[in-house]
């Protein structure tokens, strides 16, 4: 199955010819196709009333620098203030971080929107893509983060994500633009990236997120393209039995396997569910690429938007005011 992007912020008949194949599974929005809380409701209510299945509306809304919606939306921190907090006072740090959860999926599903891809639990370890995008470098924190996280985005009636397994915070590259190589063992990984995996895991997150970091030492494919990772740790070790996304087919870093068609299929043969086309100039090849091939229509019904009060009954709810003022306003001179 493929989520895709679309180009801007109404569906282009030729957008509304793709939500029509089988193969697509539901379209990820990115800021290019947000003007307003309105504008992205009827968004997500015209690209499933075009489409004859289910479809899964997602986005990237973490808070700090990637936040695809801002205006009308809570101006949400960074995870690493919540990392900063813990060091001065672990136990509201883990509630702000549960508020924080919880106040993002709830505008998130008040918008129409199923899913936002969160939380990030790699660790805080000098990557360029990840930055303060991370809780934290030590892993048992991270760890309890996440713990947290997947709660608050649950309450709020919201599938969880964690990404970019097995762990994309400790090599410098950004796989966006670079191959990234993480020389380490298994062993090393399974003591310290994978500990925030395992917490998830154990928390009942829905998804997960693989990265197109490569870990020449444990596979010789990037993690996206293992079934190594997916099947044997991922699946069979840690028991996972939720969604497996792609990271998204079109950065740098994913172009070891070769052309689209392959990109895909190698994605789905190692074991994922779900592939990213975050490019609609991707789009048309990436349709022709699965053309025969039998695909899993039913994997992202799991992580559906499990219902809303929309945006009149959320401002109504006296725990979205509390949570701005604590998880924003309280938190703007954590250091």
């Amino acid at each position: 199955m493929l989520v895709i992007g679309i180009a801007g912020t109404e569906l282009t008949a030729q957008e509304r010819d793709w939500l029509q194949h089988d193969a697509v599974a539901g379209v990820i929005l990115f800021t290019r196709n947000f003007a307003s809380r309105t504008q992205v409701a009827e968004l997500s209510q015209a690209i499933r009333a075009a489409a004859p299945r289910p479809q899964l509306v997602c986005v990237d809304q973490e808070g700090g620098r990637v936040q695809r919606f801002r205006d009308g939306y809570s101006d949400l921190p960074a995870l690493e203030v919540f990392g900063k907090l813990y060091a001065q006072d672990p136990q509201a740090a883990l509630q702000r971080a549960e508020e924080h959860a919880w106040l993002m999926a709830s505008e998130i599903i008040a918008s129409g929107v199923d899913l936002s891809f969160a939380p990030v639990v790699d660790l805080a370890r000098g990557n360029r893509a990840i930055g303060n995008r991370a809780f934290d470098a030590d892993p048992q924190i991270v760890a309890e983060f996440t713990r947290a996280y997947v709660r608050g985005m649950h309450s709020a009636g919201m599938a969880a994500t964690l990404k970019h397994f097995p762990g994309h915070g400790t090599v410098l590259e950004d796989t966006h633009f670079d191959d990234a190589v993480d020389p380490r063992p298994l062993d090393v990984l399974r003591a310290e990236d994978l500990i925030p995996f395992v917490a998830g895991i154990e928390a009942k997150a829905d998804a997960v997120m693989m990265g197109h970091v490569k870990y020449p030492a444990v596979a010789p494919e990037p993690a996206g393209y293992s079934p190594f990772w997916i099947q044997k740790i991922l699946r069979d070790e840690m028991g996972f039995r939720g969604v497996v996304f792609s990271d998204d087919i079109g950065m740098a870093a994913a172009f070891s396997a070769g052309g689209v068609k392959q990109r895909i299929h190698d994605h789905l043969d190692a074991g994922c569910d779900v592939v990213l086309v975050c490019s609609p100039k991707l789009v048309d090849e990436s349709l022709k690429a699965v053309e025969g091939r039998a695909l899993n229509t039913a994997a992202v019904l799991g992580v559906l938007g499990r219902g809303a009060l929309g945006w009149d009954g959320l401002i109504a709810d006296a725990r979205y005011g509390d949570a701005q003022t604590r998880v924003i306003d309280n938190l703007k001179g954590v250091a």
